[in-house]
């Protein structure tokens, strides 16, 4: 097991723990950056598994998607969905961490909805999950 993705995967982990705390807290915009960056470890984890080297961008959804032939069946199944999940991230990350200044909205007014963030939290955790999943057996 690589190294770097046992370690990317557990730095996911670290993400959804600090997500659920801003959760908890109301702090929303800090919801959605942590389902980013916790994607985006969990994504870049799977891809090291299996020797694929990636560019060192933020979402990596369209290099799954290139290569989801080298996962195991279930796996491949859901990389669209997370290739579509990581770009949907992507394109909040930027307004999570400083919002949207050409219209004056702070992150706290962009990012305001529970519900919202909460399922952005939720399909970082499942993404998770199926990174561990995939990898984990071999992490031992």
């Amino acid at each position: 097991m690589d190294d770097f993705a046992k370690d990317y995967l557990k730095r996911a982990g670290e993400r959804l723990l600090a997500g659920e705390a801003a959760m908890a807290r109301g702090s929303y915009p800090e919801v959605v950056r942590y389902s980013q960056e916790a994607t985006e470890l969990s994504l870049k984890a799977v891809l090291r598994s299996v020797g694929i080297e990636y560019p060192k961008v933020h979402d990596v959804g369209e290099i799954l998607v290139l290569y989801k032939d080298r996962f195991e069946g279930w796996f491949a199944k859901e990389v669209e969905r997370m290739a579509v999940f990581s770009a949907e991230m992507m394109a909040k990350r930027s307004a999570a961490l400083y919002g949207l200044e050409a219209t004056g909205k702070p992150p706290g007014e962009v990012f305001d909805d529970p519900v919202e963030s909460g399922a952005d939290l939720e399909e970082a955790k499942r993404i998770h999950q199926l990174c561990g999943r995939l990898i984990g057996p071999k992490a031992d």
